[in-house]
């Protein structure tokens, strides 16, 4: 959960390094000469009225620093980004997350069989010309399956996914470990690279750096991490989405303010920006701006170092979240835009129910579990990132912790020095930090196996896998994995849940609507996303 909407990526710093190129092969020479890591390109702005031919100019509220390894990055920015560069056999709606025929020619009829036949389309290209194969697909899951290579999509196929088998030069066969109709929406976390570009000796590195060669509508033209990201059409794409803008400039403004500003006001220099502060909404409104948001998995989260005493107690955990006047928090920070937990998963989802302990706010039980702990005097330094939205609900934490005793201090910092700590297993008490699964999908079990498992980055964040109580948990979610019978399973998800909620070791402390605001007289077809970044291949120019 980078910046989290960014989220770091439950697997490896690969996440949070840098980034720099693209392209191979002589198509793309031009591309790689203007990647860099200089100062950012923004002089072609697209803010004036260019006809179709101008540049989109998008803010995204998210660092650009990221791992662009499609089968690495938990980067809002890097995967929104790659979802233009790339494609899945399948790919999902960005707001129904239906899934729908990508690289594939269909999508499967029967799901109840332990075997998908994927065609894939004729005269698909990659970015440098170069034809998608069989070969392609079967490289990128090898990759993900490989036991020896840890991945953060192995998380999201290895439980089911026996192996990907090539049938001839283009079509493929999905083997399954059993029946598993939820896997099909996953299909698109695995996005197909070319086998030519990403076999090269340190190639893997240059993707986490920001190397990207797909078959995808847009393809990436520079890249200057922390400022901005430039996209083109690319020509040779015959897919369901083609581009609309013949040109794409995103650019990384993490503080609220100027981002406000850049697309706000007559000197407006973008059409799109995400992340809107709730503040601001009928500021831009007033200014003739679409501002419109998405409610979803998105969530404040407190994970607690349990091998620092006394967060190994259970009582204390739970203590510092009956202490948080939640309320307060969604009135004044959230400015009425969420609610407090009731679970893990966020209300809308249809796995959902309220926990049987929910952590309303209660100083008093709160100060009581303490004693019974045994501890007073307690001094706890938050660690948090520097997402604006967290930063604004940082404060309420703050007084809410001060008032039962806690003395409290915040430490918020940029989202990739805080995992950097976290992956350097330096000592930390409580991490702060933005969440939101919802950018792999929506069923349940994706989303609780992203946050918990015996080899999940995050629990060796908490340094929680070998408590007994986990080792129990994670057995549980692995006989709900494979539960055929859809009302069995979201009971059995929702009883761990439960699990989740009480141990409190890594928890959302409320769940926020994201906010999208547009100018409708540049732009149509866009739609607001329940989880952090833009999807822009159903959009056009008005």
């Amino acid at each position: 959960m980078r910046d989290v909407t960014d989220l770091p990526a439950p697997h490896r710093r690969s996440f949070l390094k840098y980034t720099g190129a693209l392209g191979a092969a002589a198509a793309l020479s031009s591309s790689l000469a203007a990647c860099s890591s200089g100062p950012q390109s923004t002089n072609d702005t697209g803010g004036g009225k260019g006809g179709k031919d101008a540049t989109l100019t998008a803010v995204i509220g998210y660092g650009n620093d990221g791992s662009w390894d499609p089968t690495q990055t938990a980067s809002a920015f890097s995967m929104a980004a790659n979802h233009h560069i790339y494609e899945g056999l399948l790919d999902t709606d960005p707001i129904s997350r239906e899934p729908y025929a990508a690289l594939a020619t269909e999508v499967p009829s029967d799901l109840t069989g332990t075997s998908w036949t994927f065609t894939l389309r004729p005269g698909a290209t990659f970015h440098d010309g170069r034809p998608v194969t069989a070969d392609d697909v079967v490289f990128v899951f090898d990759r993900i399956l490989d036991p020896n290579t840890q991945t953060l999509a192995k998380g999201f196929f290895e439980s089911w996914l026996k192996e990907v088998r090539r049938v001839d030069a283009s079509t493929v066969e999905l083997i399954l470990k059993f029946p598993f109709p939820d896997g099909l929406s996953r299909l698109t976390l695995a996005k197909v690279m070319p086998r030519h570009v990403f076999s090269r000796p340190g190639a893997w590195d240059d993707a986490i750096k920001g190397k990207a060669v797909g078959s995808g509508p847009y393809r990436q033209t520079a890249h200057h991490p922390k400022s901005n990201t430039t996209f083109e059409a690319f020509a040779g794409y015959n897919g369901p989405r083609p581009p609309a803008f013949k040109r794409m400039n995103w650019l990384t403004i993490v503080d609220a303010a100027p981002r406000v500003a850049k697309i706000s006001g007559a000197s407006a220099g973008a059409q799109i920006a995400d992340n809107i502060p709730y503040a601001n909404i009928e500021q831009l409104k007033k200014g003739g701006m679409s501002v419109q948001g998405g409610a979803g998995m998105n969530n404040l989260f407190l994970m607690f170092n349990t091998r620092h005493k006394p967060f190994d107690d259970v009582r204390v955990r739970q203590a510092l979240r009956y202490a948080v006047d939640t309320g307060k928090m969604v009135e004044v920070a959230l400015r009425g835009h969420g609610r407090p937990s009731s679970s893990f998963l966020n209300e809308g989802n249809p796995a959902h129910r309220p926990a049987k302990t929910v952590y309303g706010y209660d100083p008093e039980k709160a100060k009581k579990l303490l004693k019974a702990a045994g501890v007073s005097g307690l001094k706890v330094d938050i660690l948090a990132v520097n997402v604006s939205w967290i930063v604004d609900c940082l404060p309420t934490i703050k007084a809410s912790w001060d008032a039962i005793g806690v003395e409290t201090t915040l430490s918020p910092q940029e989202t990739t020095a805080v995992f950097t700590k976290m992956d350097q297993k330096q000592d930390y008490q409580v991490v702060a930090a933005a969440s939101n699964p919802n950018q792999f999908g929506l069923d349940a079990d994706l989303i609780m196996h992203y946050n918990y498992g015996p080899q999940n980055l995050w629990m060796r964040y908490a340094r929680w896998a070998d408590d007994p109580v986990a080792r129990r948990l994670f057995k549980d979610m692995d006989l709900a994995t494979r539960e055929p019978d859809p009302d069995r399973k979201k009971a059995m998800i929702q009883d761990y849940v439960d699990v989740v909620a009480e141990q409190a070791v890594l928890y959302p402390v409320v769940h926020n609507e994201l906010m999208t605001a547009w100018d409708p007289g540049r732009l149509s077809g866009i739609r607001a996303q329940p989880y952090p970044g833009i999807n822009l291949l159903q959009a056009k120019w008005a």
